[in-house]
C-alpha cells in the first residue's frame, strides 16, 4: 500500500504549494488548461496598475522598462526551453505566433508549397494553416497524414512541419530530436508546439536544433488567462524571413515612424502590435516563480503524480469502463493522464461539482493536469476517491451534468 504522507513529506518541491492560491477543500487538477495563481501575482498587478500606470503613466514604458517585458520575459523562458535569451520573444496569442513561423519558414525555401501536420493536433495550430493557406490557394497547402505517418510524409514538396509535443488530448510526447533530425533530412524545418510540455518537462531547443517553437503562458507558467504567449526563432533563421505580420513593435526603429517597413534584427522583428503590460507582468511572476524549482524534480514528481493516479485509478475504478488514453509509461506522457470513458462529461461534471476539477475533450476524454508546484500525492489519492465514490454511486448519471456548458 502506497503511503501517501511519506510521499509528500519527502517532495522536495511541497513548499512551492504555499505560494499559491488554492480554495481550501478543492483539488485543483487543471494546470495543463489554466494554472493556479501565484499569490505574488496580486501585490504584482496591483503595483503595476496603482504606481507604475497609475502614477507613473506613460513614463512606465522607460521608467519601469515597459518596452523590454517581452524581451525580459522572454529570456527567462528560454532558460525553461533550453533556448538562447536572444531566441525568445513574448507576445500575441498561440495561434498568431504559430501563423508567424508558419509564413517565416515558408520564406526559407519558396519552391516548397505544402504546411505539413498530423491528424488530432491542436485545432488552432491546423485552423491557422488552412487561413495562411486561404490567402494563397495556388502558392500553399495544407496537409494532415495520420501520426504514424508523418516519417514517410517527409517529401521535398513540404515547406514546414508543424507538431505538438506534448499532444493534449492524450499527453504521448514526440520525440523531438528524431523527428526535427527526420525532417532536416530532408530540408524541413521544424515548428514545434511547447504549449503542454514548457515549464512541465525539460525542453531542449538548440540540444534537437530546432527551427521555430511556440507556447502559452497561461498552463504551466501559470501566467493567467488569456497571459502572452512566446516564440521561438532559431538564431540562424531570424535575419533571413520578413515578417508577415510586419507590426510597428517589430520594425528597425519603431519611433521614427517611417512609411516603410524596416524589420528589427533578430528575433525582435518577431513582435508585432504593443504589448500588454499587465498581462507581461502577472506571466513572469509565474516564469520567476518556476525558475526557482530544478525542472529535473518536477519532471520527476509529474511522473510520479501520474502513475499514482493511474495505478489507483486501475485498482478501484476497473470495473466502470474507464480506458487508459495516455501512454502508461511516463517517459511517454507529458503532465497529465487521460482516460476514455463514453459517459466522460458527465462524470467529469459531477467531479467538479464535488470539489475535484479536470476537463474534458470531446469525444470522451476525462483530462487530468498535474502541475508539480502545487499538486500533491494526496490531491491524487482523493481525486481517485472522489472519482470511485461517483461511479459506485451512480450519481453522475443525472441531466444536469449531461447538459454541456459552452467551455468543456
Amino acid at each position: 500500500m502506497t503511503d501517501i504522507a511519506a510521499l509528500d513529506a519527502a517532495d522536495p518541491l511541497a513548499g512551492f504549494r504555499d505560494r499559491f492560491e488554492i480554495p481550501d477543500g478543492l483539488v485543483y487538477l487543471d494546470g495543463n488548461s489554466l494554472g493556479c495563481l501565484p499569490k505574488a501575482t496580486k501585490a504584482r498587478l496591483a503595483d503595476v496598475v496603482e504606481r507604475e500606470w497609475g502614477q507613473d503613466l506613460i513614463r512606465s514604458w522607460n521608467t519601469n522598462d515597459w518596452i523590454n517585458a517581452p524581451r525580459r520575459i522572454g529570456a527567462k523562458i528560454a532558460r525553461l526551453i533550453g533556448a538562447h535569451d536572444d531566441e525568445v520573444i513574448v507576445g500575441d496569442t498561440t495561434s498568431i505566433n504559430v501563423f508567424k513561423c508558419l509564413s517565416a519558414s515558408l520564406q526559407l525555401d519558396s519552391s516548397r508549397v505544402v504546411l505539413l501536420s498530423e491528424t488530432g493536433n491542436f485545432p488552432t495550430d491546423v485552423y491557422m494553416m488552412e487561413g495562411l493557406a486561404a490567402i494563397a490557394p495556388d502558392r500553399i497547402s495544407p496537409r494532415l497524414v495520420e501520426p504514424e505517418r508523418i516519417h514517410e510524409a517527409l517529401d521535398d514538396d513540404v515547406a514546414v512541419l508543424l507538431l505538438t509535443q506534448t499532444n493534449y488530448r492524450s499527453g504521448r510526447i514526440r520525440d523531438m530530436k528524431a523527428i526535427t533530425e527526420a525532417a532536416h533530412a530532408r530540408g524541413i524545418p521544424v515548428i514545434w508546439d511547447l504549449s503542454h510540455s514548457c515549464g512541465a518537462l525539460p525542453v531542449d531547443l538548440n540540444g534537437c536544433n530546432a527551427d521555430f517553437a511556440v507556447g502559452c503562458g497561461y498552463k504551466y507558467l501559470n501566467g493567467g488567462p488569456g497571459a502572452p504567449a512566446f516564440t521561438f526563432v532559431a538564431r540562424r533563421h531570424q535575419d533571413s524571413v520578413f515578417p508577415a505580420l510586419s507590426g510597428w513593435l517589430g520594425h528597425k526603429v519603431p519611433f521614427e515612424f517611417t512609411d516603410d517597413y524596416q524589420p528589427a534584427p533578430g528575433i525582435d522583428r518577431f513582435q508585432c502590435g504593443t504589448p500588454g503590460i499587465l498581462g507581461c507582468a502577472a506571466l513572469e511572476v509565474g516564469v520567476d516563480l518556476l525558475l526557482e524549482a530544478d525542472m529535473s524534480d518536477i519532471r520527476r514528481k509529474s511522473s510520479a503524480l501520474g502513475d499514482l493516479f493511474i495505478a489507483l485509478v486501475h485498482e478501484h475504478c476497473a470495473d466502470h469502463g474507464f480506458k487508459l488514453a495516455s501512454p502508461g509509461n511516463a517517459d511517454e506522457r507529458g503532465s497529465q493522464v487521460s482516460f476514455h470513458h463514453p459517459e466522460g462529461y458527465a462524470i467529469m461534471q459531477a467531479l467538479i461539482a464535488r470539489g475535484v476539477i479536470g476537463d474534458f475533450r470531446a469525444p470522451d476524454i476525462l483530462r487530468f493536469g498535474f502541475a508539480p508546484l502545487y499538486n500533491s500525492y494526496a490531491d491524487v489519492e482523493q481525486a481517485v476517491a472522489t472519482l470511485t465514490e461517483i461511479m459506485e454511486t451512480g450519481s453522475w448519471d443525472t441531466e444536469e451534468f449531461k447538459q454541456k456548458a459552452a467551455v468543456t
